[in-house]
């Protein structure tokens, strides 16, 4: 853990008073600005993070939040000061990963979708959400609205705006939803946040050989290990970007000179810089974090099963720049069963394992479980008969001719199988009388394996908290602690 006086006094001042400026024009509640008084006065971070997706994205943008803000409450009842943080991440680039986003409504899969834009190069907190927003906003409130939560509706039409960017718009929807929890939101875009972490540009262009080899030795330790090192490094790899006249272009190193495009400094050009223009500069993969927690008194990172392979790399840039690193904890995880799903599993015999399992186990499952009670129970007792009979067949040929056995046991299994695929077909024959299987299927499929990837990875949460209530979240927050932490949780939903 992270002590207070290891923390400068200075730097906690000037990021406080950015993050409560920030906080203040996201419409935060006077829980995150207590929150943000006790940072000033000590406390320790407890960080996670997330892109800022269209109508908060995936759900697990919302378990990281929610297991940042349990394992600060767990902190306080141990006797430390502690406060929740969640980073916006602003400066991604990947605009192709945040426009769309899928909701689960009435047993099928819902995408909302902004069109892809010419940016320039703008990261996609800076770009702007435009009037082609008012449909889809409409829309989804509409839907959130029908499913029985005028306030979800409201609060994202609030947020979801013609004037608000990707990184205004998601700030307020978090910003309105955790209001009761205090968490702190941090746009990293902010120039002036730039400004205070324009030290670790420079030390990295300083630093910029040690760091590299250390990086080529840790790829190589990985490799020895076989592990795949997450980032590519080069002899011609730095950790910084430009973004000088808005687009972002990787800075390579040969020698002494620095490069980016078309654009070349020498070191001393390059470090003068980071000094003048820090809002010039982005971290990349390997440093985001880094940055992040030398703006912050970091104790703890929540982060997600990919993210946490990264600090196998940034664990050297840790120890060589900051000299201290903080504790890395997975998430929570969770996937959502509602009523109708439940009931479901329970008459087809089913896991939700199972639907992890894909398509082709699902419906073998389904149809076997489909024949009509007094037929299976008649399949049963007629299969358990065939065995024995078979059984003692199979002795008396062994008696007379032992070398037969191997055809005997292959008679046995053909016949077994046979039983089973007229048990299947049976299956399939009430399915087409019923006309249910197949839409039961995509119903289980769409919500508990949406486009074959786990529910958190795939499906925005507000349609659920829509059915739940806004409450639902305080009832997850209970799920998030230590105790629960990299286990993934299948919770049926009241």
């Amino acid at each position: 853990m992270a002590r207070k006086s290891e923390f400068p006094r200075e730097r906690r001042t000037d990021v406080v008073a950015i993050l409560r400026e920030q906080n203040e024009s996201f419409g935060t509640g006077a829980a995150t600005l207590e929150h943000l008084d006790k940072l000033e006065k000590g406390a320790v971070a407890i960080v996670t993070g997330q892109q800022v997706g269209l109508f908060s994205g995936p759900a697990f943008a919302f378990y990281k939040a929610l297991t940042a803000i349990q394992i600060t409450e767990e902190l306080r009842h141990g006797g430390i000061s502690a406060v929740p943080v969640f980073w916006m991440a602003t400066e991604d680039h990947d605009l192709e990963e945040v426009r769309h986003v899928s909701w689960f409504q009435r047993g099928e899969l819902k995408r909302f979708e902004l069109p892809a834009v010419v940016n320039g190069g703008k990261p996609v907190g800076r770009i702007a959400l435009g009037p082609q927003i008012e449909e889809p906003a409409h829309e989804a409130a509409e839907l959130l609205a029908a499913q029985g939560s005028e306030l979800l509706a409201h609060l994202l039409r609030e947020s979801y705006g013609p004037g608000e960017t990707y990184g205004s718009a998601f700030a307020k929807l978090f910003a309105r939803l955790f209001a009761q929890q205090g968490l702190i939101l941090m746009d990293p875009l902010d120039p002036e946040l730039h400004r205070v972490a324009a030290p670790i540009y420079s030390r990295v262009i300083e630093d910029r050989d040690a760091l590299n080899e250390k990086l080529l030795e840790r790829g190589k330790e990985l490799n020895r290990s076989e592990f795949d090192a997450q980032v590519k490094v080069t002899a011609k790899s730095t950790l910084l970007f430009y973004m000088g006249e808005g687009s972002r272009q990787a800075i390579s190193a040969s020698g002494a000179k620095f490069q980016a495009g078309e654009k070349s400094w020498a070191r001393e050009e390059l470090l003068n810089l980071t000094q003048k223009e820090p809002q010039s500069f982005s971290p990349g993969a390997l440093l985001r974090s880094v940055v992040q927690d030398y703006l912050l008194p970091t104790a703890g990172y929540i982060a997600g099963p990919a993210e946490i392979s990264y600090f196998a790399q940034s664990s050297v840039v840790y120890e060589q720049v900051l000299g201290r690193m903080p504790v890395i904890l997975p998430r929570a995880g969770f996937t959502l069963v509602d009523a109708k799903a439940a009931k479901l599993l329970r008459r087809y015999k089913l896991s939700v394992e199972d639907i992890w399992a894909g398509p082709q186990e699902v419906r073998r499952k389904m149809e076997r479980a489909s024949v009509p009670s007094r037929l299976a129970k008649d399949f049963d007792r007629n299969r358990k008969q065939v065995e024995r009979m078979l059984a003692r067949l199979g002795k008396q040929i062994e008696i007379l001719d032992a070398t037969l056995q191997g055809a005997v046991d292959t008679s046995v299994k053909k016949m077994e199988y046979q039983m089973e695929k007229l048990r299947r077909k049976v299956g399939r024959a009430q399915d087409q009388k019923t006309r249910l299987l197949a839409g039961h299927e995509q119903y289980l499929e769409s919500l508990l394996y949406p486009h074959k990837t786990l529910q958190s990875r795939e499906l925005c949460l507000l349609p659920f908290l829509a059915r739940w209530g806004v409450g639902g979240l305080s009832e997850l927050q209970k799920l998030c602690g230590t105790k629960h932490l990299g286990k993934h949780q299948i919770l049926q939903l009241p």
